[in-house]
């Protein structure tokens, strides 16, 4: 084994020496005197994560609900699509007509990366850091098909903006604890930084972000 791997098992064993057998994380409480509850929903709370989302280089529209369908064609068109993935239950009026669906029945992984993009929803986002959250949910599909295509084109609506983490987390337990459902965070493009710091965009997902926001 790895003299490495060996030191962290090892600190490990000691740090948790003193734990009796058989006790639960929940058995010992914890705690938690930071904010748990933000600002309530107003046209201001999502006016701040439109911004905070694009200061992580995505591109972001508000628009109404009656201009959705409109504004996914406009934005495809910008992009080029031609072969767009989406999730098996995305609503049909959000598909833009002369453009080639791939439902993903269980897609193969050539098969998104063939694609031009994804379309999809969202759980939930973020005010406070401009995060995005997919839980595999309504409109959501598999986790996989937002990190192999190259430009991810996702909805928002305003009402599942929350202010703080914590209150995106509280409405995660169901999914996480009952559902057992994959969780997945974006805070823009995927992008990496190696040791000079020296940007490189698109190692673990899609390198372009497109976000409608819809009021």
């Amino acid at each position: 084994m790895d003299p490495g791997r060996n030191e962290i098992l090892r600190r490990v064993r000691a740090a948790l020496r003193d734990i009796p057998p058989g006790e639960q994380p929940d058995d010992v409480p914890v705690a938690r005197t930071y904010r748990q509850t933000g600002a309530p929903h107003s046209p201001e709370l999502v006016a701040r994560f439109a911004e905070r989302v694009a200061e992580y280089k995505a591109t972001v529209h508000q628009i109404g609900a009656e201009a959705l369908p409109s504004a996914i064609a406009a934005a495809c068109a910008r992009r080029g699509v031609r072969r767009l993935v989406v999730p098996p239950d995305l609503p049909a009026a959000w598909v833009p007509a002369g453009i080639e669906l791939l439902r993903d029945d269980r897609l193969n992984n050539e098969q998104l990366e063939a694609s031009d993009g994804v379309l999809t929803g969202c759980a939930w986002g973020i005010a406070q850091t401009g995060t995005i959250i997919l839980d595999a949910g309504q409109y959501q599909g598999r986790r996989i098909i937002t990190l192999l295509p190259d430009y991810h084109l996702c909805v928002v609506r305003a009402e599942q903006i929350v202010d703080l983490v914590p209150e995106a987390v509280a409405r995660l337990t169901p999914t996480v604890r009952a559902a057992r459902r994959p969780i997945t965070l974006i805070s823009g493009p995927s992008a990496t930084s190696d040791i000079e710091l020296n940007r490189v965009e698109g190692v673990h997902g899609p390198r372009t972000l497109e976000v409608l926001i819809v009021a």
